[in-house]
C-alpha cells in the first residue's frame, strides 16, 4: 500500500503521513538535460532533527529497538526500496556500491550525518533520468501490441536487474503497458505518443526539481516505518498542514492521494465531501490529468504530488476535471467532473434511515466516523427510532476508519448499562480500563453492527465491546486491525530560532505509544474483529493491517471484570439458525449471485496470475473490455426491468445520479428482523 515516497496528501482536508513540499503550478514540460539534476546535499537543520527524531523513538516508542548493524541493514534495504520500488531504475552493481553503508544507517541517524544516503539518492536520481530518456527513445520506435509479452505489475519482491539488457526489457514492457492502458481508452496512435511523450518529459523536469528536504523525508520514512505503519516524521510544511486539519477550513474535493508509483492514487475519501458524494470515485483509483473548468487536461502521471495537488485543489464553488483509470482487470480510463467544496465535520455526521423487511422496519444508523460529538447526534437519532415503532436496529461501520477513543466508549454506553469498554497499555506494560459509568441504557433492543475490511480503530473498539458484552450481532467482513494509538510531538523548540534564526521548523513526529485490548484480553490489533456473521466477499488477506510490514503483533492481556448482556446468551443459541436463514436467502438473491460470480472470476484470475502480470496484448484486453461492459449494462437492465424503466443501450447512457443498490446493508437488515424475531424484546428504547 505504501509505495515510491509513501507520501499521503489530503486535498482539502488531511494530511497523513510523510512529506509532501508545496509548489507553484508546474509549467508545460520541456526538455532537460541530465546535468540539470541537483547534486543534493544534507542542510544543516537536518542533523539537528535527525538526532531529535532518532531519540525521540528510542525513548518514548511502544516498541523497543535497538540501532544496530542488523536493525541498520533493513531500514537501508526499505530506503533502497523506497527509491525504486519497482527494482526497475538501479542495477545490482549500483546498489553493491552502497554495501558498505548498510549497517551504518543507525550510526548515521545518531550523529545525524547522512551524507552517504543523499548519495545513494543522486545516484537513483541520475538512474531513474536515464530511463526516462530511453522511455522517450523507445516511443520512436514500433509498438507491438499483438504478442504474448508480460507486464510484471508488482516486482517489489523481484531481483534487481543485473545488466542493463535486463534493464532495457523491463522498460520495454513498461512503455507498452503505458501505450496499452492510454489506447483502450479510445485515442489514436498518434495521441498516444503524444500524451506519453508529455509524460516522459515531466518526469524528466520532476527530477530536476528534487530538493534536500524530499531525500530527508524519505530516509526518515525508511526509519519510522521500519518501526511500525504508524510512526511518521512530518516535514514542516506536512506539520503546518497537519496542524491546520483540525480547523477543517480547507477546500477541495474532500480525496486523501498517495502516489503509486508514477500515479497520484486515491487513498480515501472523506465522508460528505465532493469525492465521496460523487460516487464516481473509489479507493485504488488512479488520477492521470486534471483539468479545469472550460480548460485542457493536463497529463499529471509522473509529477510531484505537491504539484497535483495544487492542480486539483481550488476555490469552493469551482470545478475540476480528473481522469482517472481504476486498478480492476480491463478498466478504461473516465473523466469526473467535481465541484469543489469546503469540507466540514457535519458532512461526516451520523444519518438515520430505515429499511422495511416483509413488513418489518428496522432503522440504520450510518457513521461514517467517531467525530466530537458522535454520541449526543446518536441519542437524538435514537429519540427518533423511539417514535417509529422500529423491530430492530442496524449500526453501519463500513468505511469507517475511527475517530475519538472518547466517542467510542460514550456510544458504547449507550447500549449497555455500565462497565469497561476498552482496555489499553503502554510500553511499560501499565494498563488503563476506560470506563461506561453512567447506568443507563439508551436502546434495550435487538442490535446488529455491519463492518468490513476498512472499519478500524474506534469502530474495532465499539464493535468488539458490543460482541464481548453479547450485546450485538456482528456481520461483514473481519475489520481492518488497527490497535495501536500514535501520540504527536513537535520537534521545534523554543531556543532555536534563537540560536539558527535561518532554520525553518524542524517539523513534527507521530509514533506509537500505546495498544488497545478488548475486555476479553486479547488486542484489537492485527486480528481485528471477526464478525459473527461473515457475509460473502473477496479476499481480503492483502488489505488491513495484517498485510502492512512491521506492523506490531497480536497479544493478549488479563481479560477485564464485566458483566454479560441479557441478551448474550440468546444470541449465541441464535447465531446457527440466523446463518442457516441468511445462507437460504442470499442463495436466491439475484445481486447476491452476481457477487458470487464476481468473486469467482476474480480467484480464477488470481489462480493464473492474472492479478501479477498483464498481457500487452490490445485485441485480448479490448475484448475483455467490452465483455466486463457487457456484464455490467445486463446487470443494470435487468434492474431497471423491475423497476419498471427502458433499458440502456450503453453504460454511457447510465445517470451521473444512479446509485446501485446495498445488498451487504439489504442483508444486514433482513438478518436483524431475524434476530429481532429470536430476541422478542419488551421495550426498545430506555
Amino acid at each position: 500500500m505504501n509505495k515510491l515516497l509513501n507520501v499521503a496528501f489530503a486535498i482539502g482536508l488531511t494530511l497523513t503521513g510523510t512529506s509532501v513540499v508545496m509548489a507553484e503550478k508546474p509549467a508545460t514540460p520541456a526538455m532537460v538535460t541530465i546535468d540539470q539534476l541537483p547534486d543534493l546535499k544534507q542542510e544543516p537543520q537536518h542533523s539537528t532533527v535527525s538526532e531529535r527524531v532518532t531519540s525521540r523513538f528510542e525513548r518514548s516508542h511502544y516498541r523497543q529497538f535497538s540501532l544496530d548493524a542488523s536493525f541498520s541493514e533493513k531500514i537501508f534495504n526499505r530506503y533502497l526500496n523506497l527509491l525504486d520500488y519497482s527494482h526497475n531504475v538501479l542495477l545490482a552493481s549500483d546498489i553493491a556500491q552502497f554495501d558498505k553503508e548498510k549497517t551504518k544507517v543507525g550510526e548515521y541517524l545518531k550523529k545525524g550525518e547522512l551524507q552517504p544516503l543523499y548519495d545513494l539518492f543522486n545516484l537513483a536520481q541520475k538512474r531513474r533520468f536515464e530511463r526516462f530518456q530511453y522511455a522517450l527513445n523507445r516511443l520512436d520506435k514500433p509498438i507491438d501490441l499483438t504478442g504474448q509479452d508480460k507486464f510484471e505489475l508488482d516486482r517489489t519482491k523481484a531481483p534487481w536487474p543485473q545488466t542493463q539488457a535486463e534493464l532495457d526489457k523491463l522498460w520495454d514492457e513498461k512503455v507498452k503497458y503505458d501505450w496499452l492502458t492510454l489506447k483502450l481508452s479510445e485515442k489514436t496512435d498518434s495521441e498516444v505518443k503524444e500524451t506519453l511523450t508529455k509524460r516522459y518529459k515531466a518526469a524528466l523536469r520532476r527530477q530536476t526539481q528534487s530538493q534536500s528536504e524530499d531525500v530527508f523525508q524519505i530516509i526518515m520514512s525508511a526509519f519510522a516505518r521500519e518501526i511500525d505503519p504508524h510512526t511518521s516524521y512530518l516535514s514542516p510544511r506536512n506539520t503546518e498542514a497537519f496542524d491546520s486539519e483540525m480547523s477543517l477550513s480547507l477546500e477541495g474535493i474532500g480525496a486523501v492521494l498517495q502516489m503509486d508509483d508514477d500515479y497520484p492514487m486515491i487513498n480515501s475519501m472523506v465522508t460528505g465531501g465532493p469525492a465521496a458524494k460523487s460516487k464516481e470515485l473509489k479507493v485504488g483509483d488512479k488520477i492521470i490529468a486534471v483539468g479545469q473548468q472550460n480548460k485542457t487536461m493536463v497529463d499529471v502521471v509522473g509529477w510531484r504530488l505537491d504539484d497535483i495537488v495544487a492542480l486539483i485543489k481550488g476555490p469552493k464553488g469551482s470545478q475540476v476535471k480528473l481522469e482517472v483509470i481504476s486498478d480492476e482487470k480491463g478498466a478504461k480510463p473516465r473523466t469526473i467532473t467535481l465541484v469543489r467544496e469546503q469540507i466540514r465535520l457535519e458532512d461526516r455526521a451520523v444519518k438515520l434511515t430505515e429499511k422495511v423487511i416483509n413488513g418489518d422496519k428496522v432503522a440504520i444508523l450510518d457513521i461514517p466516523s467517531f467525530y466530537v460529538g458522535l454520541t449526543n447526534d446518536v441519542k437524538t437519532q435514537l429519540q427518533k427510532v423511539a417514535k417509529d415503532n422500529v423491530s430492530s436496529l442496524v449500526i453501519d461501520l463500513r468505511g469507517n476508519g475511527g475517530g475519538a477513543l472518547t466517542e467510542a466508549i460514550s456510544l458504547s454506553g449507550l447500549f449497555i448499562p455500565s462497565g469497561p469498554v476498552v482496555q489499553v497499555r503502554d510500553n511499560n506494560g501499565r494498563v488503563r480500563q476506560d470506563f461506561d459509568k453512567d447506568d443507563v441504557v439508551y436502546y434495550k433492543g435487538p442490535l446488529v453492527v455491519i463492518v468490513n475490511r476498512f472499519s478500524a480503530s474506534a469502530s474495532e473498539i465499539f464493535a468488539a465491546a458490543m460482541q464481548d458484552y453479547g450485546r450485538a450481532l456482528i456481520v461483514g467482513e473481519q475489520t481492518f486491525g488497527k490497535g495501536t494509538v500514535q501520540q504527536y510531538r513537535p520537534l521545534t523548540r523554543v531556543y532555536d530560532q534563537m540560536l539558527s534564526p535561518d532554520w525553518p521548523g524542524l517539523g513534527s513526529v507521530q509514533y506509537t505509544i500505546q495498544k488497545f485490548y478488548r475486555i476479553n484480553g486479547g488486542s484489537t490489533q492485527l486480528k481485528g474483529v471477526t464478525p459473527d456473521l461473515l457475509l460473502p466477499s473477496f479476499d481480503s488477506a492483502e488489505m488491513g493491517e495484517s498485510f502492512e510490514d512491521n506492523a506490531l503483533p497480536w497479544d493478549s492481556i488479563s481479560p477485564a471484570s464485566y458483566q454479560l448482556s441479557e441478551y448474550s446468551d440468546k444470541l449465541k443459541a441464535a447465531l446457527a439458525p440466523l446463518t442457516e436463514q441468511h445462507t437460504k436467502r442470499i442463495a436466491n438473491d439475484r445481486e447476491f449471485s452476481y457477487i458470487f460470480t464476481d468473486i469467482q472470476r476474480y480467484n480464477d484470475a488470481k489462480a493464473k496470475g492474472e492479478d501479477k502480470f498483464v498481457i500487452l496484448n490490445f485485441a485480448e484486453r479490448e475484448k475483455e473490455n467490452k465483455e466486463l461492459e457487457a456484464i455490467k449494462l445486463n446487470r443494470i437492465n435487468e434492474r431497471f426491468k423491475l423497476e419498471g424503466k427502458p433499458a440502456l443501450k450503453s453504460l454511457d447512457d447510465l445517470p451521473k445520479d444512479y446509485e446501485g443498490p446495498d445488498p451487504y446493508l439489504d442483508e444486514t437488515a433482513a438478518i436483524a428482523v431475524d434476530l429481532s424475531k429470536v430476541l422478542k424484546p419488551k421495550k426498545l428504547l430506555n
